[in-house]
């Protein structure tokens, strides 16, 4: 005798996601903006003492990693606000923003240093 369907035998496409689309298009609103505190900081730091050419090129490269990891990001948010439940965020975006974000990080650290 078979209990009937359980949650393991219903459709993926059919499954309620609950509130996970809404959590992650917060986290990535967090990532976007700590992603422009680092890029004003980067700003503020490259422009501290005086503007040489190489902490100019280096802001001008976090800003530019900063609006392309913006651009990303909201494109996945806006895929995640649909209504239809959201397409799993494919590997070469998901690689771009891990190395968007790394090399933030890395720009960071030279005009810190």
């Amino acid at each position: 005798m078979s209990p009937g369907p359980g949650p393991r035998d219903e459709d993926p496409a059919g499954r309620d996601p609950g509130l996970q689309p809404e959590r992650t298009r917060l986290a990535w609103r967090r990532t976007t903006l700590s992603g422009a505190v680092v890029a004003v900081l980067g700003v503020k730091a490259a422009l501290h003492g005086g503007a040489s050419a190489t902490g100019a090129l280096v802001c001008a490269l976090c800003c530019g990693l900063w609006l392309g990891f913006l651009g990303m990001a909201h494109h996945r948010i806006r895929a995640l606000s649909s209504g239809t439940p959201p397409p799993a965020l494919a590997p070469r975006h998901a690689t771009a923003a891990v190395l968007c974000a790394v090399a933030m990080a890395a720009c960071a650290a030279v005009l810190v240093v």
